[in-house]
């Protein structure tokens, strides 16, 4: 019993931070080049796995940048996210964009999955950026799928891992506390937005993989900001921008090899639900 009350507790801190950026997220980050980068891999990782007119459950939407873009390439998306404040942006952008015939909405946490009013069957579940580090429950969000998805329906998840080569090289720096901080969170690491903290948990691909076994084959796995550097080392792209064009071509080489696809800020992965 403590157990979901800690997590209920720690969805509502979660709930009250993104809601409170809500209405300044994209004027934070649609400009940040390692972001646009980061959404372009991912993007390209899933329309390889979408058929024409697919249809999506997103979790953690966010202000539905991914939404839009899946929305304005055909598909049908179904945006869900626990934060008002991000629904409400999202709500905006739809009748903005002309896209309520493509893009629906509903508020409704990950870890809620059974209580979902719009139940599919959908081809494809896509989680982006890390959303699924804020629960210590990913088993019960990774129980969800089979039910939700069509018998070869696929699932893309981005997810930080326990180990990350650049927080690592933070050592150097001697920001030790960030250099250890995915390895030392048994109990979780403490994260802030907006001076709101709650807490993140961090999955290899090994979890997912072995939550998901018995229903599920995975299609594909690569290291995400694994050469290229995070979005956190601000200014990198502008800095140095022969440098980083040199990364990002390193890093499309080798994402999917090992180490690389083990040792990123992120990883993406994708499954596929057996017939």
């Amino acid at each position: 019993m403590m157990k979901v009350g800690h997590a209920n507790i720690n969805e509502q801190q979660a709930e009250l931070a993104f809601s409170t950026q809500s209405v300044i997220f994209d004027k934070l980050y649609a400009a940040n080049t390692t972001i646009n980068y980061k959404r372009g891999r991912v993007r390209s990782h899933v329309l390889k796995l979408l058929k024409p007119g697919s249809l999506i459950l997103e979790l953690n939407s966010g202000t539905g940048e991914d939404a839009l873009f899946f929305a304005a390439k055909g598909h049908h998306v179904h945006a869900t996210d626990i934060s008002t404040g991000m629904q409400e942006q999202l709500k905006q952008k739809v009748v903005e964009y002309a896209m309520t015939d493509l893009v629906s909405t509903e508020i409704n946490s990950y870890t809620q999955l059974g209580q979902l009013k719009n139940r599919g069957p959908y081809d494809h579940i896509f989680s982006n950026f890390a959303g699924l580090n804020c629960t210590d429950e990913l088993e019960k969000v990774l129980a969800s799928f089979d039910e939700l998805l069509k018998p070869g329906g696929t699932v893309t998840l981005v997810i930080l891992p326990k180990f990350c080569l650049w927080e690592i090289l933070m050592l150097l720096k001697g920001k030790f506390r960030t250099a250890f901080r995915r390895l030392f969170a048994g109990k979780g690491s403490k994260a802030h937005i907006e001076g709101v903290y709650f807490k993140c948990w961090y999955y290899n691909p090994s979890f997912i993989e072995r939550y998901l076994k018995d229903n599920f084959d995975v299609l594909g796995l690569e290291g995400l900001c694994t050469i290229v550097p995070p979005s956190y080392i601000e200014g990198f792209a502008e800095k140095y921008p022969c440098l980083y064009n040199f990364l990002k071509k390193q890093e499309d080489k080798l994402k999917t090899s090992w180490p690389w696809k083990f040792i990123g800020d992120y990883y993406i992965i994708s499954l596929k639900k057996r017939n």
